[in-house]
């Protein structure tokens, strides 16, 4: 079996999954749900700043909680049931793709939801829509990568706040500089196609990064 059609079946197994353990599916839906409303009733009517702030902030948090199971749900023995039938790129792949997947469905669950009780401050929100789809998917990538290395350590959750934290505050910064443009009333330059580029380069480097080391962490 080549590599295309390895990735597309463990895509499948994780989707298989996911519809079957829905409760862990309904347990992130309730997180966005709860955490929104108490922002709700905290701000009630905040500012397009802090509108924009607390957005990137629940995106990041939502991420975490989605993306951290992807590893640490897979038992040893089913990891070295992976090690006999695919290859570690193949695998690695097709969690990245599973994960951007979800994030994708997750940002546009939480933008929904966000819009909903707290209002719509900005200027061009199809914009800010994309924006924050992008963003959520290259964080999927980026927690992927990190839950891939977690999983071999014995404090899975500790060890990912320490790996992200370099690796997220760039992102998270130009995420926040670029969605700030689709909250001004007039767009001067247009939205900013080097952000864009950086944010896309910097996603395509994490995916390289982990497809070069994860075939080291699939022999330990």
């Amino acid at each position: 079996m080549n590599t295309g059609k390895q990735i597309l079946a463990l895509l499948k197994k994780d989707l298989l999954l996911e519809r079957r353990q829905q409760h862990t599916l309904y347990g992130i839906l309730l997180y966005i749900v709860s955490t929104i409303y108490v922002i709700y009733l905290t701000l009630d009517d905040p500012d397009a700043a802090t509108w924009n702030a607390i957005f990137w902030i629940t995106q990041l948090f939502i991420c975490i909680n989605a993306v951290a199971k992807s590893f640490l749900q897979e038992a040893k023995g089913r990891m070295l049931y992976y090690y006999t039938i695919t290859s570690p790129i193949a695998f690695i792949l097709s969690k990245l793709l599973y994960n951007a997947i979800l994030m994708i469905a997750m940002s546009i669950i939480n933008l929904m939801i966000y819009t909903a009780m707290l209002g719509n401050p900005t200027a061009n929100f199809l914009s800010y829509s994309a924006i924050g789809i992008l963003g959520g998917c290259g964080l999927g990538i980026i927690f992927t990568m990190l839950a891939a290395i977690a999983s071999k350590a014995l404090q899975q959750a500790s060890l990912m706040a320490i790996l992200g934290f370099p690796l997220i505050l760039p992102q998270l910064m130009i995420l926040v500089r670029l969605s700030k443009t689709a909250l001004g009333e007039i767009f001067r330059n247009g939205i900013p196609l080097q952000m864009i580029s950086l944010l896309l380069a910097f996603d395509i480097l994490i995916i390289i990064l982990s497809v070069i080391l994860f075939p080291f962490l699939w022999k330990d």
